[in-house]
């Protein structure tokens, strides 16, 4: 009886040893495990964070085909929704001839800069004794502004215009004598001519780069 106990107190240091040794290696997993854990979110985020694309704003907001404050309407769009005296007001007298105003004309006493409501491709300038010198300009979504009875043009077919560039100055023209130094401006929508009045000012959608 008294070898068995002693062979227990020989083997019990190193029974303790291997219980340690045991003890100390599953904290270690179980610390490296925990550790690997709360790491996983950081990474994550920094990987979204990454991916992420900024917003960017795809409206723009048309402008005025004017600066100078002194400019005021002196006829608008003939629009057929509208009451009979503002028909009536749209109205152009010609050799004879009545015609609906197809734009808006801009008057003022003095010459004023005519400028881009949005950027866009001068597809024409020409000059006609009619109308005036005349510059078409085409932007995104099938809009194309129109700008006649100008007194003179800072553009050419083919040339690539900012919004509010500068691309001529107002003048007079036969048709709309009577209004003086003015500008007749157009808008097309799909091919169709619509009313300034529910564009300008107004926020259009942009194309999306790809």
């Amino acid at each position: 009886m008294k070898r068995k106990i002693r062979l227990k107190r020989q083997y019990l240091p190193i029974m303790v040893g291997i219980f340690v040794f045991v003890s100390l290696a599953a904290l270690s997993f179980l610390y490296n495990n925990n550790l690997q854990v709360t790491q996983e979110p950081s990474y994550m985020d920094e990987e979204v964070v990454e991916r992420t694309i900024p917003v960017i704003n795809t409206t723009k907001k048309i402008i005025d085909p004017y600066t100078d404050p002194s400019v005021k309407i002196g006829k608008t769009y003939y629009d057929y929704k509208a009451t009979s005296e503002n028909q009536i007001n749209s109205i152009i007298q010609h050799d004879n001839t009545y015609i609906q105003n197809t734009g808006n004309d801009y008057i003022s006493e003095n010459t004023f800069d005519i400028i881009a409501i949005l950027e866009g491709t001068v597809i024409n300038v020409k000059d006609d004794e009619s109308n005036g010198k005349t510059v078409e300009i085409k932007h995104e979504n099938d809009i194309i502004s129109i700008y006649q009875s100008l007194s003179e043009t800072s553009v050419k077919k083919g040339d690539i215009v900012s919004q509010g560039q500068v691309i001529g100055q107002s003048g007079t023209n036969e048709i709309d004598k009577e209004l003086g130094n003015h500008l007749h401006f157009e808008i097309y929508k799909n091919g169709q001519t619509v009313n300034p009045e529910n564009y300008l000012n107004k926020e259009v959608e942009a194309k999306k780069n790809n």
